[in-house]
């Protein structure tokens, strides 16, 4: 099977990019593991929602239409994926899960090969869209054979409704850790503790009125120290000191260390109420609970790990030298790499908001392979 572009990876980033491409006249073919697109987004925690408006969340060329609410369900964002995908008319293989990528032929202009189950693709181009999320990274504490509550990655966590009247410790305080916690307070669990190895940095999600995806854009040109000074400024006097309940310092800031903040939804409040508890690293499991790094005891029913993913790319990838020592991609998305032909996609972080930079990064891309493609 032959094409001029593959792109790996059929979620936002991924079809963004045949879009982007569509539109300077690129067929792509996009190859994706899951039955339907933007299944992702439908399996995730019931309560999620975009922490990003729904003006600047849309994908390349085909913004998001009004009909669709301020900040967007993760259901109803499912079905604007599915939307584009039709608008678009995208070459979309589903079911297609992709084992190996590596290059073959002339090293100046290669052809690369995607492989799986299914057989294999032969292209000019390939563009790697499969974003941070590709395998949940589960801690092994100590004595984890012992315990005998639930213990769940936040990848299979759907709803508190599951967990009212139970004891839940949610290990990680990322975006889905934080608002994990919240729904169990919502759904009426017993007690909720937030195991916090780091001080994140929290901001509101709205400030006087704006959302704060808005100030992140306009603090962006600024140099990264004084952006993060006077976006530290803006979110202690929306949010008052959380040290007060337990939540330190930030140990990083979004603009200096380019990742995203924890975007408040209630977890402030809810920390202030007391109805989430601080509680520090977990040293080890025992049949009914943790045994916390400082040598406390705690009986919990259920242990959610908010503790991340991982990219999956170093083992996707047989071409030397794209990923870093974590896995992560070397070169900035949209970017020419060190490979012709080879491209990542939806892999910057920044406080403007991930679906904002796949747009503008994807539409930078597609200008790059028409120029690539072109004939000599």
């Amino acid at each position: 099977m032959e094409a001029d572009v593959v792109v790996v990876g059929g979620g936002a980033a991924g079809l963004t990019t045949a879009g982007a491409l569509k539109h300077v006249g690129l067929e792509a073919v996009v190859l994706d593991k899951d039955d339907q697109v933007g299944g992702v987004w439908a399996r995730r925690y019931e309560r999620l929602r975009l922490h990003t408006v729904r003006p600047f969340s849309g994908l390349a060329h085909y913004p998001i239409p009004r009909r669709y609410p301020w900040y967007i369900p993760k259901n109803q964002f499912a079905g604007y994926l599915q939307e584009y995908a039709r608008h678009f008319d995208l070459d979309v293989r589903l079911e297609w899960p992709v084992a190996k990528i590596r290059p073959e032929g002339e090293p100046a202009a290669p052809t690369w090969v995607v492989e799986g189950d299914k057989g294999a693709w032969r292209s000019r181009v390939v563009v790697v869209a499969l974003g941070h999320y590709g395998r949940p990274t589960q801690p092994a504490w100590p004595g984890q054979e012992t315990y005998q509550g639930r213990l769940l990655h936040s990848v299979e966590y759907r709803t508190g409704q599951e967990f009212a009247g139970r004891r839940v410790l949610v290990v990680g305080t990322g975006n889905s850790g934080s608002e994990i916690c919240v729904d169990l307070v919502e759904q009426g669990a017993a007690f909720v503790a937030n195991s916090v190895r780091t001080p994140p940095p929290v901001v509101p999600r709205d400030v006087l009125g704006f959302p704060v995806q808005a100030f992140g854009m306009l603090l962006t040109p600024l140099p990264p120290g004084l952006a993060d000074r006077i976006g530290y400024a803006i979110a202690r006097t929306a949010m008052g000191n959380l040290g007060r309940y337990g939540l330190g310092r930030p140990a990083w800031l979004p603009f200096t260390a380019h990742r995203v903040p924890i975007i408040d939804v209630g977890y402030a409040k809810a920390l202030k109420r007391g109805q989430i508890q601080l509680r520090p690293t977990i040293g080890r499991l025992t049949p009914g609970g943790v045994v916390y790094e400082d040598g406390r005891e705690e009986a919990f029913d259920v242990i959610v790990a908010a503790t991340g993913f991982q990219t999956g790319l170093a083992t996707l990838l047989e071409a030397p030298g794209l990923v870093d020592e974590r896995g992560y991609p070397r070169f900035p998305s949209g970017r020419p790499t060190s490979y012709p032909g080879f491209y990542f996609m939806g892999y910057t972080e920044s406080v403007r908001g991930h679906l904002y930079e796949a747009n503008c990064d994807s539409r930078r891309l597609a200008r790059t392979i028409a120029a690539y493609l072109q004939p000599a």
